[in-house]
């Protein structure tokens, strides 16, 4: 049995009662990389533990894969995938860009999904069928609009700098084309998408729960997500995701190159 957006809203509910209390206040950050920077804070985990707790009370039976928590069960039918905090960066920084992810897959592939901002009071929710908005300014079925050519497209990435070697020339090579790029949104650049707002999303090195939740929201929307060479989006790496077919095909052209 499916999950209801009920159950959705209520795992959404629980995450920002973790994430929204420390936003902004100072959060106790801790490095997870030796080598880098790559940071968790007591938001990421808790929401992370009150996410798994009601999934595994509702849905014993349906596998986990957490950024946070590790994974369990990840051969079972149902897997929920769970970003508590996707944009980790954002968030210390006072930048209300970041989001909760929360998708679920059937067999390895992504058939529900929730982008949710508690700061902004916006939600995007893919039922299966259809994804949805709410949030400040009303209600709304989402739909990705139509853009012909790669030289009309807006272009996000979170950051130019995580491209390397032949990625980076492709990347920029794109980026050339596009009429307008910005940088540096995270999960939200996808809502945008979706939400019809921006046309384009480049990115590389991203893990399953980077994309889990988004997954559906984009194709629920009319949208396509896949990886560079056209592979399915579910296990991340590098990613694209666009509105319309002509600017996917487009911006393939050169990203597979």
């Amino acid at each position: 049995m499916l999950p209801d957006r009920a159950f959705f809203d209520l795992l959404a509910d629980a995450a920002a009662k973790e994430t929204l209390p420390r936003f902004r206040v100072g959060a106790d950050v801790v490095n997870k990389e030796a080598a880098g920077f790559d940071p968790v804070t007591e938001g990421d985990r808790n929401a992370e533990t009150a996410i798994r707790a009601l999934i595994e009370r509702h849905f014993p039976d349906h596998g986990i894969l957490g950024e946070e928590h590790g994974s369990v069960g990840l051969d079972r039918e149902y897997v929920w995938v769970i970003d508590p905090i996707d944009g980790t960066r954002a968030f210390i920084s006072g930048v209300p860009v970041w989001g909760t992810l929360i998708g679920l897959y059937r067999n390895g592939d992504a058939v529900m999904g929730l982008i949710d901002q508690p700061f902004t009071k916006e939600r995007y929710f893919a039922d299966g069928k259809v994804s949805h908005y709410a949030g400040p300014d009303g209600k709304k079925v989402l739909s990705t609009r139509a853009c012909n050519n790669l030289s009309d497209a807006i272009m996000f990435t979170t950051s130019p700098h995580l491209f390397k070697d032949s990625g980076k020339t492709r990347f920029e090579t794109v980026q050339d084309k596009v009429r307008l790029f910005r940088y540096g949104v995270d999960c939200y650049a996808y809502a945008l998408l979706a939400a019809g707002h921006v046309d384009l999303v480049v990115e590389c090195g991203l893990k399953p729960y980077d994309v889990g939740g988004l997954i559906p929201v984009i194709e629920q929307a009319g949208g396509i997500i896949t990886t560079w060479d056209g592979g399915s989006a579910e296990n991340g790496g590098e990613i694209i995701a666009a509105g319309s077919r002509a600017v996917y095909d487009q911006a393939m052209a050169i990203l597979k190159a």
